[in-house]
């Protein structure tokens, strides 16, 4: 099936988003990426994938709210616009953790929700430490400006188990949206908020979240530990758990064959 480019304005501000006909699946990446992620996805199931603002070819503007409340509130802004009242959530990083708080806050609206590698919203998680530096203002900005496209290149295929989950093509195009605007959002973004605040949204938002889960996992995710997939597990009521040996943040990168299990798992009923 084919993956469709589209433009629209939400709330003042460009999105960009593809979609695919066959499901009302929305895919949510992760910093600092994009809806490029989920271009094989979107062939597999159909259903749409948005660029987050301040990502990819959405709006980067500095009025924008980058705050993990302001990505749950232009979630439900752009589901609106594309008149989408159910949808099964795929999402990665941040994108599973707002996911999550959306499906929170709107019983019925998720049918759903498959998380991977989802920055944990539970007691216990302590920021990496580039994050931890990110978050101290003026050395974030240092350090955000000096990131050139080798170093880009090589955190990438760093979070990941295989360098072939990065070829220079994939990267060569994180490059180019990594602009002043996208590092304004990740730095405003990590700033937002602290760990004992996620913990909280999460003691608020997992116990009442009953519908199918799916939670994913690289087991060799080097800034995201497996035992908070564990957790998200435990946590949430209705969820399944599965652990990619040889994988690392971004899994399904790693391991090709699970982009199969996951489209079984995120399409299997989403009216």
């Amino acid at each position: 099936m084919g993956v469709h480019e589209h433009t629209i304005e939400v709330a003042g501000s460009p999105v960009f988003y593809r979609s695919s006909p066959g499901s009302n699946v929305l895919y949510l990446h992760s910093v600092p990426t994009s809806s490029d992620d989920w271009v094989e996805m979107l062939e597999l199931t159909g259903g749409v994938a948005v660029d987050l603002p301040g990502f990819g070819r959405s709006g980067k503007g500095g009025q924008l709210d980058y705050s993990v409340n302001g990505y749950v509130d232009f979630l439900e802004l752009f589901l609106f616009e594309l008149e989408l009242d159910r949808v099964a959530i795929v999402g990665h990083g941040w994108g599973a953790a707002f996911g999550l708080l959306l499906a929170a806050r709107r019983p019925g609206l998720v049918s759903r929700l498959t998380l991977i590698d989802a920055v944990p919203l539970l007691d216990g998680f302590a920021w990496p430490a580039p994050v931890r530096w990110w978050r101290r203002l003026a050395v974030g900005e240092l350090l955000m400006g000096s990131v050139n496209r080798w170093l880009l290149a090589r955190t990438l295929r760093r979070g990941s188990a295989s360098a072939a989950a990065w070829p220079d093509q994939r990267v060569k195009a994180i490059w180019e949206q990594f602009d002043q605007g996208t590092q304004r959002a990740i730095l405003r973004l990590h700033r937002s908020v602290d760990v004992a605040d996620l913990a909280a949204a999460g003691e608020a938002a997992l116990g009442r979240l009953d519908v199918p889960a799916l939670v994913v996992w690289g087991a060799a995710d080097p800034w995201l530990e497996p035992r908070f997939a564990e957790a998200y597990s435990a946590r949430l009521p209705n969820a399944s758990l599965e652990l990619v040996a040889g994988a690392g943040h971004w899994p399904w990168l790693d391991e090709p064959e699970l982009m199969a299990r996951l489209a079984a798992f995120c399409t299997d009923e989403v009216a």
